[in-house]
């Protein structure tokens, strides 16, 4: 069976420090760490996670590469006496996610388009680097394109700040069901929070 051009980047990405992806890190992180928190990029760098979430390179879509600050919830241990479940530092987790705030900033940053979809592509002990798929939502090319029609609806507009892309929808604790998310529905906010 021949493999794809896709397939061997795929691959190459599975595993960067053992592939050429990881000799290029290097280099790359030194370019990025120069550059503004959000930056318009001609072309993706992952090609093949980019045409999985929707990306083709045509008129109307772009892709900006952001970054931002690695760490958890940055919340501090209770210092009063009481019981560790009652601390409130175990169960809570963060409201968005790393990769939701930067489909946020780049969202404000170019405020005529909408996020499609976002994936990683880099990190160092201080950031993360996330490539975001963004959709002109107004331009003829997109409205006459099938698979990406429905983003011209206006029920779509600020989708990164709603949290209705992948990354949102996770956040959400929408993409799993059964046992465990009876309190994630109707929506996050639902049953007091604790859904999460």
């Amino acid at each position: 069976m021949v493999k794809s051009a896709y397939s061997y980047i795929r691959d190459a990405w599975k595993n960067p420090s053992k592939t050429y992806v990881g000799e290029l890190f290097w280099d790359r992180l030194q370019e990025w760490r120069r550059e503004p928190t959000v930056v318009k990029i001609d072309r993706p760098t992952r090609l093949d996670r980019a045409r999985a979430l929707g990306y083709k390179a045509k008129q109307g879509i772009i892709v900006a590469r952001a970054h931002i600050r690695r760490g958890g919830r940055r919340k501090s241990r209770y210092s009063r006496g009481r019981k560790s479940k009652h601390m409130g530092l175990r169960t809570l987790t963060r409201r968005i996610s790393i990769q939701r705030m930067a489909e946020v900033r780049t969202s404000r940053k170019f405020p005529n388009m909408e996020v499609l979809n976002s994936y990683w592509v880099g990190q160092d002990g201080k950031h993360k680097w996330y490539e975001v798929i963004l959709v002109d939502p107004h331009h003829p090319g997109i409205a006459s394109d099938k698979n990406l029609s429905w983003i011209t609806k206006g029920t779509h507009r600020g989708r990164a700040e709603r949290g209705l892309t992948s990354a949102g929808k996770k956040g959400r604790g929408q993409r799993r069901k059964g046992k465990g998310t009876e309190k994630n529905y109707p929506s996050v906010q639902a049953h007091g929070r604790r859904g999460k």
